[in-house]
């Protein structure tokens, strides 16, 4: 894919709209614009470059705040005259000091964020974490927690306790996430799986 690709006819001043996605959570974090050198620049850096349109120049997202758009994979649209980035935001993304540019709600992307906290809570493996404990007992030890949280689980849907169960299908999720870890095993390998059953 190169910028000559892209149809730039329905583009306003000719520049590439650009939605930014965060790769790990799904969040989209914010809309800017390519012309051809930004587009080449992120290609060669890995890092989200604009054309600023009110200033007239190229601008690498977190050239001050240090908040960069590490690039992930690339997609234009169907008519090519959209670009979606997916990206590992290294900060927050707003100039606002917020995630995202958009107000959406907090929690959304909150899974696969947790996952991937569980993942680097496995890779560092941190003094005091409850998380670190169980990737020391091992795999027996997660899947039985994930056994007795999903007992627990179905115990409160049985009674009809909305919240006690709400209580301990968080806690269900979270150990089963810590299991997916352990496996090597990734929430998309699940989402794959679950795709082709449907």
């Amino acid at each position: 894919m190169t910028f000559s690709d892209f149809n730039l006819s329905k583009c306003a001043d000719g520049l590439l709209p650009v939605i930014v996605q965060d790769s790990v959570t799904l969040r989209v974090l914010m809309l800017g614009y390519m012309n051809s050198e930004a587009f080449e620049k992120t290609r060669a850096t890995g890092l989200v470059t604009f054309f600023s349109r009110t200033r007239g120049t190229l601008w690498t997202k977190g050239e001050t705040s240090g908040n960069h758009l590490q690039v992930v994979e690339m997609y234009p649209d169907c008519d090519m005259d959209t670009l979606l980035v997916k990206a590992i935001p290294t900060g927050p993304t707003c100039h606002r000091g917020t995630t995202a540019c958009f107000d959406t709600p907090a929690e959304d992307g909150f899974i696969r964020s947790l996952s991937a906290l569980i993942e680097r809570r496995h890779r560092e493996m941190p003094e005091n974490s409850y998380t670190t404990r169980l990737f020391i007992k091992g795999v027996k030890k997660i899947a039985q927690k994930v056994g007795e949280e999903a007992i627990e689980a179905g115990i409160e849907a049985v009674d009809g306790n909305r919240s006690r169960f709400v209580y301990e299908a968080s806690d269900l999720m979270y150990h089963y996430l810590v299991l997916l870890e352990q496996m090597g095993v990734t929430l998309p390998e699940i989402e794959r799986e679950l795709r082709k059953r449907h």
